[in-house]
This record gives structure tokens, sequence and C-alpha cells, in this order.
């Protein structure tokens, strides 16, 4: 049930997100074609944001002969290609804890034991306790991975490119490839399925077993929400998520097979000069055999490719 929870939050995180960013300008129909309303169009979001995103798509499409398909595509290019090194930042800071995290596995396990197995408050407070000290003590805060201001930063650029594809004057009359840009597309819809589907399937590489389940979650709804978006919004709108899935996918294989081995060498170096600190357990809960085979764990060796296993036992992450 808790994990069905789970499910339900994170679904619905991403529902409310392209929802948001469908939602910031406030459009009518005209000639069976979404516009925004003139009210909309004299509103701070449209003037700050979408308007001069729709000029520089003019500026490819017009000045530069290139139509919208490839306005659309050259755009969001850019702007993606600008802000990558902001969610690259943002993506080493959070991978950097959850793979120290996943290291000291053995470390918090039987504190985690203890925790579930709590009854009283008052075990359930120390058990946190020791395991917030734990934490402490190795260097992990996933708190401190956590930051807005890089998505703070990115979120404009989104609402501003999203609603220029779908509301720029000239894309709903326009063709790309013979697929009119101002209806659904399932060519378009596809491909941004696709793409997305691999950006998810290749974040779950290296993952353990357990991270596995939480992630495949993540590779169903993910690709699942784009395809429902894409079919029901304009193909230019459908363009504009498989250009970003494209720079997702590259993020994603940056992160996946460049950071992670990187980050594994830095965290086997880094426990090499100062071994994990251990902290005591509350009286009379985990047997100090867990804490020994945990031990045992982190001194198996470990492997920097992000395809095989980080730990031999428990923390086999080839799985």
């Amino acid at each position: 049930m808790k994990n069905f929870k789970k499910k339900l939050t994170l679904a619905g995180f991403m529902g409310a997100a392209l929802l948001f960013l469908s939602g910031c300008v406030a459009t009518h129909t005209v000639n069976g074609v979404r516009v925004p309303t003139e009210a909309a169009k004299h509103g701070l979001t449209f003037q700050i944001l979408v308007k001069p995103m729709s000029a520089f798509v003019d500026l490819f499409a017009h000045n530069a002969g290139l139509g919208y398909g490839w306005a659309i595509i050259l755009v969001t290019l850019i702007i993606r290609l600008v802000i990558l090194p902001l969610g690259l930042n943002q993506a080493y800071k959070s991978t950097y804890m959850q793979e120290k995290m996943a290291y000291l596995g053995p470390v918090f396990e039987p504190l985690n034991a203890r925790l579930k197995a709590a009854k009283t408050s008052e075990e359930k407070m120390a058990a946190q306790q020791a395991l917030m000290q734990a934490q402490r003590d190795n260097g992990v805060n996933m708190l401190s991975s956590i930051g807005c201001l890089p998505m703070l930063i990115q979120w404009p650029f989104f609402i501003a490119l999203y609603n220029a594809a779908a509301y720029t004057t000239g894309i709903s009359t326009s063709h790309f490839f013979g697929i009119d840009l101002g209806h659904p597309s399932i060519v378009f819809t596809i491909i941004a399925g696709v793409l997305y589907f691999l950006q998810t399937w290749i974040s779950t590489i290296g993952m353990s077993a357990e991270q596995k389940k939480t992630g495949m979650t993540m590779l169903i709804m993910s690709p699942a929400m784009i395809v429902i978006f894409s079919f029901i919004s304009p193909a230019g709108v459908a363009l504009y998520w498989a250009v970003g899935g494209l720079v997702m996918l590259l993020q994603q294989v940056i992160i996946t097979f460049i950071m992670k081995p990187h980050m594994r060498k830095r965290i086997d170096e880094e426990f090499k000069n100062n071994p994990p600190k251990l902290v005591d357990l509350p009286k009379d809960v985990t047997p100090a055999a867990a804490t020994a085979e945990g031990l045992k764990d982190l001194e198996a060796p470990r492997s920097t490719s992000p395809t095989k296993g980080r730990n031999s036992g428990k923390q086999n992450r080839s799985k």
C-alpha cells in the first residue's frame, strides 16, 4: 500500500507539472485552433516569457527561412543545451549522495531494520537518532543535493518553450515533413515516448534490485505521461517534447556512463582513506551478526563499471 501511494504521488506530480506547463497561458478556440486569449496576451507570463521565445522561434522560421518545424527544433536545442550544465550539476550532487548511500548500505541496514522493528515512539526516536548520527558521521546529507535554484532557473525556459511551441502565430498552419504542426501527430508522439523511455531505462542501469523496483515506476510513468499529453497536443508541442527528450537522453548517458564510474572511484578512495564510522545500535534490537555482516559486505571488492555490481552479497548492483 505504501509503494502504491508513492507511485500515485509520482504520477500526480508528473501530471501536475505537465498541466502547469499547459495552463500558464489562458486560451480559447478560434476556428478550431487553441490560441491565447486577449487578456492572456497582456499577462505577465505571456509578455515576459512566451512572447520573447515566440520571437526567437520566428527568427529562425522567417528570417532564416527554415520554417517552424526546424525553428522549434533549433530553439529547443539551444535553450536545452544552455541550461544543460545546471541539470548536470544538480544530477551530479543528487547521484553522488545516492551512490554514497548505496556504498554505506551495510552500515545503515541494521539501523533501518531497527527503525522498522521499533514498536514504541521512544524506540523509533532512538533508532532515528542513531541513523541520523550515522549519516552525519559518514558525510551523508540528502538535503544538500535537493537545491531548488537549478530547477527554478530552468522552469521559466520550459514554460516559455512549451507555450511558444503551442501558441506562436503561424505554427498552427505550418507543416514539417508533411506533418501538420497545428494538430496532434502520432509520429512525434511515438518519437517523444521512445526517447523518454530510453532515458528512464538508462537511468536504471547499475541500480540494485530494490532501486530498480522504484525505477520501474518512472520507466513506465514518464513515457506514458509524455505520450498522453503529446497525443492530445498540437504536433508543434510534441516536436518540442521529442527534442527535449533527446537532450534528456544525452544528459542521462553522461550521468550513467561518465559521472557514475567517476563517483564510485571517488567514494572508494574517500572511504579507503577514511573508513566508514559505525554508530552503536540502541539496546536489545538488531543482532550483532547483522552489523558484522554489514562490515563484511563493505570490505568486499567493488566494480566501477555502471553495468557491474558495486558490492558483493547484499549490495549486488548488477541485478
